[in-house]
C-alpha cells in the first residue's frame, strides 16, 4: 500500500557515502578518513544476536555493517558453544545407546562397539563450518558487509575498527551502533585453565582422548551438559556444586530433584553445597581440594585428569570505548539499556549476553530483531517471561515462565497439573519414559503462569507452552486442543487436563 510504514521504512533511510577533506591532519588520517565507512547501522558482533540484528537492519532497507574479530561469523554459540556441544551430546548418546545395552533391549544386536572420537569430532566441526558460512552467505545476500577486527566506540556515531596491532584499520560513522558482543567464560580465582587438563568449556568440546575421570566446577547447564557426553564416553564423572542443587537458575526445583536422580543412576556424581578451594598438578593428575560450603571443616581430596571449569560466563564490554562514552556498566560488567535496549546515548544499543537477562542464544536473536525494528520507530516489546530455557541433557529439560518456588514467593494462588511419561504411549513405545510434564495455572482464571518439563524431546515441547503464554493461553485452552496420537506431546496436554479439571485422562 503506497504510504504504509514499512514503505516508508524502506525508502526514508539512504546511506551517505560522501568523502571528506578535514584539514590538519596527516596523510595516513586524510586517507583513513576518505575512506570511511558511511552506514545506517553497525553492529559489533556476529553472535545470534549480532548477526540477525545486521540481517533484520539490512531487510528493513538499513545500509549495514558488522564488525566481528574472530575469523568466522557466529559468535560463541555456533563456534565453542550451542552448535558444538549439541552435535556431541547427540552423537555420544548414539554411542552410548549401542555400548550401554539400550539397543539391545530393542532388539538391536551390536558387538564390537567401539569410539572413534577423531570422527566424532570431525562431524563436529563439519556443522560448525557449514553453520559459519551459512552466516557469510545471508551476509552477502542482504548486501551486509562484514569488517573483521575489533570494534571501539570513538563517537556517538562513530566505530573504529583495531587491528591486532592496534592500529585502526577503518572508521565507520553510523547513524546507530548496536553492541552485541556476547560473553566469555567466567575464570575460577586461583585456577589456571590450559585447555589441556585444566580446560573451560571450550576445551571439553576438543578434548583429544576420553579422560578415565572427569572433575567439573559447577553443575549449571553447561556443566550437566559437557559432563554428560564425556560420561557417555567412558569417563568417570564428578560434578562439584557450590548450591544445593543442579541445573542452575530458573529451573523448578521439583523437576532439579528429579535430573539428579537420573543423572546420577546414568553414573554422573554430584557433590552439592560444595566448594572447590584449590586445584593442583601433580605428575598427571590433578588435586582437587573441597570443603562442605556450610561446615569449612569438613574437607576432601578429588582427583581426575581432567578439570573442567564452568562456573558460568561473564559479558564481553572491554575495550569498547564504554567509558571514554560514559556508558558505565554494572556490578556484572552489564550494559544497563532502557525498553527500546538504548544505552544512555540514544544512538548506541545494546542487546544479548552483555545486558541483563538469561544468556541464550534465542534471547539475543530476539532482541536483535526488535531492537532493528525499533530504530525504524517500530513498536518494541519483549515479554522476558516467555522466554524458555532448555537443558540438552538426555533426558532433556525445559522450562517457561513461573517455577513453583516463583509464585510462593510472590503470593501468588496457583494450582498444579502433572503427567508421567510414564503413562505416555509414545515414550513407553520408544523406552524414554522417564519425567514429567509440570504445568502451573492461576486457580481464580486458569492462566498458564509456567511449563516444565523433563523427558523426551522437551526441548522442543516447550515452544509449545512458549506459544500459550505468549498468548494469554489457559490450561483449558491447552487441554481442549487436539494433538496427534501417539505423541510425547500428548503428556502436555494431559498435565495441562489435570491443571484444568483436577485430574488426566489416561493416569
Amino acid at each position: 500500500m503506497q504510504g504504509s510504514f514499512w514503505s516508508l521504512v524502506t525508502t526514508s533511510i539512504r546511506p551517505t557515502c560522501a568523502k571528506r577533506i578535514i584539514p590538519g591532519l596527516t596523510a595516513a588520517q586524510q586517507r583513513r578518513y576518505a575512506s570511511a565507512i558511511d552506514v545506517d547501522v553497525v553492529v559489533i558482533g556476529a553472535g545470534p544476536g549480532g548477526y540477525v540484528a545486521a540481517i533484520r537492519s539490512a531487510q528493513l532497507g538499513m545500509k549495514t555493517v558488522c564488525v566481528e574479530k574472530n575469523p568466522t561469523l557466529g559468535g560463541t554459540c555456533l563456534n565453542i558453544g550451542c552448535i558444538p556441544s549439541k552435535s556431541l551430546l547427540n552423537n555420544s548418546y548414539y554411542y552410548h545407546m549401542a555400548n550401554s545395552g539400550n539397543l539391545q533391549k530393542r532388539g538391536v544386536e551390536v558387538q564390537n562397539v567401539r569410539l572413534n572420537l577423531d570422527k566424532l569430532m570431525e562431524q563436529k566441526r563439519n556443522v560448525v563450518a557449514s553453520l559459519t558460512s551459512g552466516i557469510a552467505g545471508l551476509f552477502k545476500k542482504n548486501k551486509i558487509e562484514w569488517v573483521k577486527g575489533h570494534a571501539k566506540i570513538t563517537g556517538k556515531n562513530q566505530v573504529n575498527v583495531l587491528q591486532p596491532d592496534g592500529s585502526v584499520g577503518a572508521t565507520i560513522n553510523a547513524k546507530n551502533i548496536i553492541i552485541a558482543t556476547g560473553s566469555e567464560v567466567t575464570p575460577f580465582p586461583g585456577i589456571d585453565i590450559d585447555e589441556k587438563q585444566i580446560i573451560s568449556s571450550t576445551g571439553a568440546l576438543s578434548l583429544t582422548e576420553v579422560p578415565k575421570r572427569l572433575i567439573v566446577i559447577g553443575a549449571g547447564v553447561i556443566g550437566l551438559e559437557l559432563g554428560s557426553v564425556w560420561q557417555r564416553l567412558g569417563s568417570q564423572v564428578t560434578a562439584v556444586e557450590f548450591t544445593p542443587t543442579i541445573g542452575g537458575l530458573g529451573i523448578d526445583a521439583e523437576v532439579s530433584q528429579a535430573l539428579q536422580k537420573i543423572l546420577a543412576k546414568q553414573g554422573v556424581a554430584f557433590k552439592l553445597g560444595t566448594k572447590v578451594t584449590t586445584a593442583k598438578k601433580v605428575g598427571n593428575e590433578i588435586k582437587v581440594s573441597v570443603e562442605n560450603v556450610k561446615d569449612p571443616s569438613k574437607k576432601e581430596e578429588l582427583g581426575c585428569e581432567v578439570l573442567l571449569v564452568c562456573v558460568g560466563r561473564r559479558p564481553y564490554t572491554e575495550n569498547l570505548g564504554l567509558e571514554e562514552m560514559g556508558i558505565e556498566r554494572d556490578e556484572k560488567g552489564r550494559i544497563p539499556v532502557n525498553n527500546r535496549f538504548q544505552t544512555v546515548i540514544p544512538t548506541i544499543y545494546a542487546i544479548g549476553d552483555c545486558i541483563h537477562g538469561p544468556m541464550l542464544a534465542h534471547k539475543a536473536e530476539d532482541e536483535g530483531i526488535i531492537t532493528a525494528e525499533g530504530i525504524t520507530g517500530a513498536p518494541v516489546h519483549i515479554d522476558y517471561n516467555c522466554v524458555p530455557s532448555v537443558i540438552y541433557t538426555h533426558p532433556e529439560v525445559g522450562w517457561v515462565g513461573k517455577t513453583e518456588e516463583d509464585l510462593k514467593k510472590e503470593g501468588i494462588d496457583y494450582k498444579v497439573g502433572k503427567f508421567p511419561f510414564l503413562a505416555n504411549s509414545r515414550a513407553k513405545t520408544n523406552l524414554e519414559a522417564e519425567g514429567f510434564v509440570k504445568c502451573l495455572a492461576d486457580t481464580k482464571t486458569d492462566k498458564i503462569l509456567g511449563v516444565h518439563i523433563i523427558g523426551p524431546v522437551a526441548g522442543e515441547l516447550i515452544n509449545e507452552a512458549v506459544l500459550a503464554i505468549e498468548y494469554g493461553a489457559s490450561a483449558e485452552d491447552v487441554s481442549r486442543a487436539c494433538h496427534a496420537h501417539p505423541t510425547c506431546s500428548e503428556a502436555l496436554r494431559e498435565a495441562h487436563t489435570a491443571a484444568a479439571f483436577g485430574k488426566p485422562i489416561n493416569f
